[in-house]
């Protein structure tokens, strides 16, 4: 299992307990690279319609574990759409 699969289901465990760098590891590997840096906040765009975009923010070294639940969302719709693209 890599390193990110490992995160992520760390992620599913306990998502209160999730340290921001891990989350952006997780976040950088499914998403691409962010689009806004130089603040707390880091913001990915999702390639579908509606909300297409994932927001993180670091406080105190921990992801917040609401956006921690909406990055697995994430990460679960990406793959259906991707599945459905093929």
């Amino acid at each position: 299992m890599s390193k990110i699969d490992d995160i992520v289901s760390q992620m599913k465990i306990n998502p209160g307990g999730v340290r921001f760098a891990d989350l952006c590891k997780v976040c950088d590997h499914y998403f691409g690279k962010h689009r806004q840096g130089g603040s707390s906040h880091r913001v990915y765009k999702m390639p579908w319609k509606g909300d297409p975009r994932v927001n993180i923010q670091n406080e105190k070294g921990k992801g917040k574990d609401y956006q921690v639940r909406q990055v697995l969302s994430a990460i679960v719709k990406l793959e259906v759409y991707h599945d459905s693209t093929k």
